[in-house]
């Protein structure tokens, strides 16, 4: 049987990703049969996580999923490792004031599975008061059991043993002490970590990393600290596939798909043919749906305005067989894209929207979307939940027939949002599962 732990921190920059990809590196350098998890939404930190295990990573959202499909997609992970690191988004008990066990806080996955917590502390700028916070964590809630601590970014050792000293009092060990570092940082972007298909040379990062586990961290204390994990199987499928032989847009403007989603795709008998807008490819002929993910494609506009075969591709696709853009895929099924340096490129103009770039605002949050018509998520009524993530704005709305209707998280109207025309919808919103109807 599989076991698993749980990485967490009290909140986002703590060093959770570096902490879990060392620990994910030394393990595979080990020899031992180890996967990955990410809490919550997130593409960018699932992809170093499959790259650093040679296995893809899923999401586990316990708003978004219900719960049966958040127990299958966990139950995949644990049937081919012997271990399982699930990494939080944000901080541990980070989440939306829904029901018990659904805040997509990764607390809940610890609840529900009795999983442990490694507790990841930025300790820099703190010294005795490190066994404060950890006593918190200890105390906040009853169904959720921190089995250790990892001190990060510790500055010296007379810094390491005065926090030390203080923790000595607490029944959690101290599994680990990792030094202020800025060589193993890894770059950011406007949405997170540089993706891991950018990075020039991954195999040598996991080697410093596991490296650095194997120095800083107890590795087998960790391992021993790992609770069974059994979650029930089951045959739901998070997101119904738009088509039998769907056409993937996958390069580096078009990477955010979710694991999970992929592989429903593919229990469900669906076939994923990749294809390269950047590269000037369009969907296969053979295809019977076509997906254009989320991603950057404000940082290719230009290459994308000047994709010819692409262009043709997609207006010849789209006049029979549906077509269907999440966030970047969204956008570049618009009219025009206006990136960072307020540069205005002509996209696809399958949908009538315009968006830009050059005006940064955050637009972040669950979403629970019921869609207004049929499109390629399903057919009018279906309810699917997700969330938006971007820092684009929509500067012509077009006149469209609108995708769905949002809500938040505790179901406050968002309006209408997203567009359909024809056989081709999109919409920023990222779908994580489907709910019914």
């Amino acid at each position: 049987m599989a076991r698993a732990i749980i990485i967490g921190a009290p909140r986002s920059g703590s060093g959770k990703t570096t902490i879990t990809l060392a620990l994910l590196a030394a393990l595979r350098r080990r020899g031992v049969r180890v996967r990955a998890g990410k809490s919550g939404p997130d593409y960018i930190d699932p992809a170093f996580h499959a790259a650093a295990t040679g296995a893809a990573c899923p999401n586990l959202d316990s708003w978004a999923m219900p719960p049966a499909q958040l127990d299958a997609v966990a139950a995949g992970l644990s049937a081919d490792s012997e271990i399982v690191l699930i990494e939080s988004a944000m901080g541990l008990f980070d989440g939306v004031a829904a029901g018990a066990g659904r805040s997509g806080a990764a607390a809940d996955l610890a609840a529900r599975w009795g999983l442990p917590v490694l507790l990841v502390l930025d300790v820099s700028g703190q010294s005795q008061t490190a066994a404060a916070v950890a006593r918190g964590f200890m105390l906040h809630d009853p169904h959720v059991r921190m089995a250790g601590v990892v001190l990060n970014r510790v500055g010296s050792e007379r810094h390491r043993s005065g926090i030390a000293a203080a923790m000595a009092a607490l029944p959690l060990p101290v599994l680990g002490s990792v030094p202020r570092d800025t060589a193993i940082a890894l770059p950011e972007r406007h949405l997170g970590l540089v993706q891991a298909a950018e990075h020039g040379d991954l195999p040598a990062l996991f080697t410093r990393l596991a490296d650095l586990a194997e120095r800083t961290l107890d590795v087998d204390a960790i391992l021993a600290a790992a609770a069974p994990f059994a979650p029930a199987a089951s045959t739901a499928t998070p997101l119904p596939p738009p088509g039998q032989r769907i056409a993937l847009a996958q390069d580096a403007a078009f990477s955010f798909l979710y694991a999970h989603v992929l592989a429903g795709w593919r229990a469900a008998g669906a076939g994923i043919v990749p294809f390269s807008p950047l590269a000037g490819e369009a969907p296969p002929e053979d295809c019977d749906a076509c997906w254009l993910p989320g991603g950057y494609p404000e940082l290719h506009a230009a290459a994308l305005a000047q994709a010819g075969r692409f262009r043709t591709g997609m207006h010849r696709f789209a006049a029979t067989r549906p077509v269907h853009g999440e966030c970047g895929g969204h956008m570049v099924l618009g009219t025009t894209l206006q990136d960072a340096d307020g540069v205005t490129h002509p996209m696809l103009g399958l949908l009538g929207h315009a968006t830009s770039y050059a005006k940064r605002r955050m637009h972040l949050g669950y979403r629970e979307a019921t869609l207004a018509g049929p499109c390629a998520l399903g057919p009018a009524g279906t309810v699917l939940r997700g969330h938006e993530f971007h820092y684009a704005s929509t500067i012509d709305a077009g006149t469209d027939a609108p995708l769905a209707r949002l809500t938040d998280a505790l179901g406050a109207d968002l309006g209408m949002a997203g567009g359909r025309r024809g056989l081709v919808s999109g919409s920023f919103f990222h779908a994580i599962a489907c709910t019914g109807a």
